[in-house]
């Protein structure tokens, strides 16, 4: 073991996981990155060191200023955690329908949580817009007081995980990797790690699993921005083209529907003990779908965003999911039986 001299040393490097029924259900090799083991809990930590450290070399943010984020939560937390870590404060704008798990978390870890309506990218009330709006507020009344991270076109998110997420998912599966399959938020991870496969071997295929809603499966495979249905996934999908995104090599894309995806992830808990969330579900389903379109005997990689426990009153409520036409395991009813 090694003694890690703080929180930043401590993201990444997070093990390659077999999983075994969607293994055994495709005669392919799928494995799981194991992301929900980061400090913060998901594979935002890296995202959040990724924007830090760059903001820091280029000098965009000064000793005790603040760093200003717009965020459906994952990377607010791991910048909130960063900022604890290197002496920053953090201010994180967030649509108001996230879980309330998140919202906990968030100012737990000490940021100033500011709930916003969901609306539209379009809207100048996004949450992002919002963001951005108050750090420059900021600097015009303190010059440099303020940095604005802005994950989903700050393209040094997807040079992070090509540096780091992509070469360990490589070196992990000792350059074994046929597919890897990811959705997309930011588009960061799919774009980094893609572009980090890609330049290692070109054949890796690279897949967009989007959960109903989002637009971005559509944009790839007809060129146009067209959303149909919902999910309750969060954190992923979007209705624009992010700097991030418009870099992925993307090869295949896929919609996946939340009864498709949910009880996969269901599945994965009751039967191998790994609790995630509902992106890891639409991550799986997507592997699935690539390891049929490749055939036995391939290697696919996809990411095990975050734990399970930040959904749970989506993920886990048999109520909830009733309510949203989503099969409810039977263990999960014994569990928390209908009053």
């Amino acid at each position: 073991m090694s003694i890690q001299p703080d929180l930043s040393a401590a993201i990444g490097h997070t093990p390659l996981l077999r999983l075994r029924h969607a293994s055994a259900l495709t005669g392919c090799e799928i494995l799981g990155k194991a992301e929900f083991l980061n400090p913060g809990g998901s594979i935002k930590d890296r995202t959040a060191l990724g924007l830090l450290l760059d903001a820091e070399r280029r000098g965009r943010i000064r000793p005790g200023g603040s760093i200003v984020e717009g965020t459906a939560g994952n990377t607010g937390i791991g910048l909130a955690l960063l900022g604890a870590s290197r002496g920053y404060r953090t201010v994180i704008f967030m649509p108001e329908t996230q879980s309330r798990e998140k919202i906990d978390a968030l100012r737990i870890a000490g940021a100033e949580v500011r709930l916003v309506p969901a609306v539209p990218y379009k809207d100048p009330n996004h949450y992002a817009h919002q963001a951005r709006a108050h750090a420059e507020a900021a600097n015009a009344a303190d010059p440099g007081s303020a940095w604005f991270a802005n994950q989903f076109d700050n393209t040094a998110n997807r040079d992070w995980h090509e540096a780091t997420t992509g070469v360990e998912i490589w070196q992990g599966a000792g350059g074994r990797v046929d597919g890897f399959v990811c959705a997309a938020g930011t588009g960061g991870t799919l774009a980094g790690v893609g572009r980090a496969l890609k330049a290692r071997n070109p054949r890796v295929r690279i897949a967009l699993a989007d959960p109903a809603g989002s637009a971005l499966a559509s944009y790839v495979n007809t060129g146009e921005l067209i959303a149909s249905g919902n999910s309750i996934s969060e954190g992923i999908g979007s209705s624009r083209v992010t700097a991030n995104f418009d870099s992925a090599p993307i090869d295949l894309a896929w919609s996946i529907p939340d009864d498709e995806s949910v009880p996969l992830l269901h599945r994965l808990l009751a039967e191998e003990g790994w609790c995630t969330g509902g992106s890891s579900g639409v991550n799986l389903a997507g592997a699935i779908r690539l390891a049929r379109e490749l055939g036995p005997g391939h290697t696919i990689v996809t990411v095990l965003a975050d734990a399970g426990t930040r959904y749970q009153a989506k993920l886990f409520n048999p109520a909830f999911l009733r309510g949203k036409g989503i099969p409810v395991p039977d263990w999960l009813a014994r569990a928390f039986p209908a009053p």
